[in-house]
């Protein structure tokens, strides 16, 4: 269904608020402030937040977390019809499981030029030479998004916890 751009924007930046609202609990449990939500028909039926840390797990990222929550909701591995909004351009491997979930659309807050693999860096969610291609939306809410990563990494610089 094709709406309006006021609606869909507005839409966006509520759910890209609940993915901010994921992020802070990341951050409140020491994580990067990384957040993500998965959407269908306009409900939220996934959500996720960094937890490397917590979980001491390399691909306990937000997107992966949410994308696990989201085909076990649905009952199936391929999330068609699902948009996925997150607080940051997903890394390589983020964006490679949206490939592969077959998620409909990508929602992100600012670019991250050190590791974005959605147009930054790279672009494996719109490559061409794969069997599936996302649409992308950028820069939904993203200063707040940014700050939230831009307070974090100023702690942690300022602090003697050299895990990050």
């Amino acid at each position: 269904m094709i709406m309006p751009f006021q609606e869909q924007e507005l839409l966006d930046k509520k759910f890209m608020a609940a993915a901010i609202d994921q992020a802070n609990i990341a951050l409140e449990n020491g994580d990067v402030p990384v957040g993500a939500v998965i959407v269908h028909k306009n409900n939220i039926i996934a959500k996720g937040y960094n937890q490397r840390h917590q979980l001491n797990d390399p691909t306990a990222h937000a997107e992966i977390i949410a994308m696990t929550a989201a085909s076990a909701y649905i009952g199936n591995w391929r999330l068609e019809g699902c948009t996925i909004y997150v607080t940051l351009e997903p890394c390589s491997m983020c964006a490679g499981a949206c490939v592969l979930a077959r998620l409909d659309r990508l929602v992100f807050g600012p670019d991250d030029p050190k590791a974005g693999a959605c147009g930054s860096l790279y672009n494996i969610v719109q490559d061409e030479r794969l069997n599936h291609r996302l649409d992308i939306t950028k820069g939904i809410l993203a200063e707040d998004c940014a700050k939230l990563l831009q307070d974090f990494f100023r702690k942690k610089r300022n602090s003697t916890d050299n895990s990050f």
